[in-house]
């Protein structure tokens, strides 16, 4: 099973390693509570070195990926990203990804980890003469330093005070990029990309910059509190990125782009569910997980896509594809957990709200 740079690094601090998308990953380390405390009240490092990157590059590239993606790519200014999807002809999320301009014709995809062969098929596909494109994942590792605390770590580490635009990046050197507030916890920080032999040293800098080491479940929890969709859980090739609420990083004013006449006859008719929000309220229930089923009215309506119990509000949480007629707040709902039926209620996105 392959692992990232810093493999060695994980099993020194005790990283509990597990099997995610085809890789040797921490789940945790001193645990998922304190680990998720620490990105909500100071700052965390993740590794993750097991995304994918693409790099696109040659007159014509802007237009090529605004033929395949759904957000607007040619809104982009170099240094800036934007966080898109490519679709099937069906309008189904085969991946959501950030994409980076790093200059006029040159631009840097982050891809999910589990995606990463099959988005090369599926680009090199649609590829067209004049646009060269790498994949370039096995250049790179990644670590995400998240967390209130992380402009503090950004200046420890490059003696600069950390910009305050977001969604950008920056390059420091040929090799080192930064990308800033394109993180998955709804927190500040950063994500920083270099070569595999710095990987160790930069992940120890950022430890002695006071950032402590996270797994992979906090990230979810953290990710799961402020309702950003998993790939392969709440995004899926069977739903569209309207039905998972991602209508504004859909451009249907571009002239096409797989999947476009699914999503304009769903803008037209409506959608046929919606990814939801959903809190449970029962005293004493045990944790959601995924694939649980969801009833409302006495019927079994769907199934959970994502669950955790929430570590910064103390109650189960999870999401679901319910009709639209049962996705607005204050709609009850009942959750499944092993034969057992416990009361929830639809809530507006997302479940945690930043501390002002």
């Amino acid at each position: 099973m392959p692992h990232t740079a810093l493999y060695s690094e994980h099993i020194a601090a005790g990283g509990r390693m597990v099997d995610f998308s085809g890789w040797q990953m921490p789940v945790q380390y001193s645990g998922i509570l304190a680990e998720h405390k620490a990105v909500r009240e100071a700052v965390g490092v993740f590794d993750i070195s097991h995304m994918g990157e693409f790099r696109v590059r040659g007159a014509g590239a802007g237009a090529w990926l605004d033929s395949l993606l759904t957000n607007r790519v040619a809104n982009l200014s170099s240094g800036e990203a934007q966080y898109s999807s490519m679709l099937n002809d069906e309008g189904g999320v085969l991946d959501d990804l950030i994409v980076y301009r790093l200059r006029e014709e040159e631009f840097l995809l982050v891809v999910n980890a589990s995606r990463i062969a099959k988005d090369a098929s599926w680009l090199y596909a649609h590829h067209i003469e004049g646009v060269s494109l790498c994949d370039c994942s096995s250049d790179f590792a990644a670590i995400a330093i998240q967390g209130p605390k992380s402009p503090e770590v950004f200046q420890k580490l490059f003696s600069l005070p950390m910009p305050s635009e977001r969604n950008r990046i920056v390059e420091l050197g040929s090799t080192c990029r930064l990308a800033l507030t394109t993180g998955y916890t709804g927190e500040d920080g950063f994500e920083w990309l270099m070569p595999h032999n710095e990987a160790a040293a930069a992940w120890h800098a950022a430890i002695d910059a006071g950032a402590l080491p996270c797994g992979l479940g906090a990230r979810d929890t953290l990710r799961l509190e402020m309702c950003y969709p998993l790939n392969g859980s709440d995004l899926s090739q069977d739903r569209t990125p309207l039905e998972a609420g991602l209508g504004f990083f859909v451009d249907l004013t571009k002239p096409s782009f797989p999947g476009k006449d699914v999503l304009v006859a769903q803008k037209t008719n409506g959608i046929p569910s919606r990814l939801t929000a959903v809190r449970v309220t029962a005293d004493k229930a045990p944790p959601v997980r995924p694939h649980y089923p969801v009833w409302a009215n006495g019927q079994k309506i769907s199934e959970t896509t994502s669950g955790a119990l929430s570590p910064s509000l103390g109650y189960g949480i999870a999401m679901a594809y319910l009709p639209p007629e049962l996705s607005e707040p204050g709609q009850p709902v009942e959750i499944e957990v092993r034969g057992r039926k416990f009361a929830a209620v639809v809530q507006k996105k997302p479940f945690y709200q930043k501390k002002p």
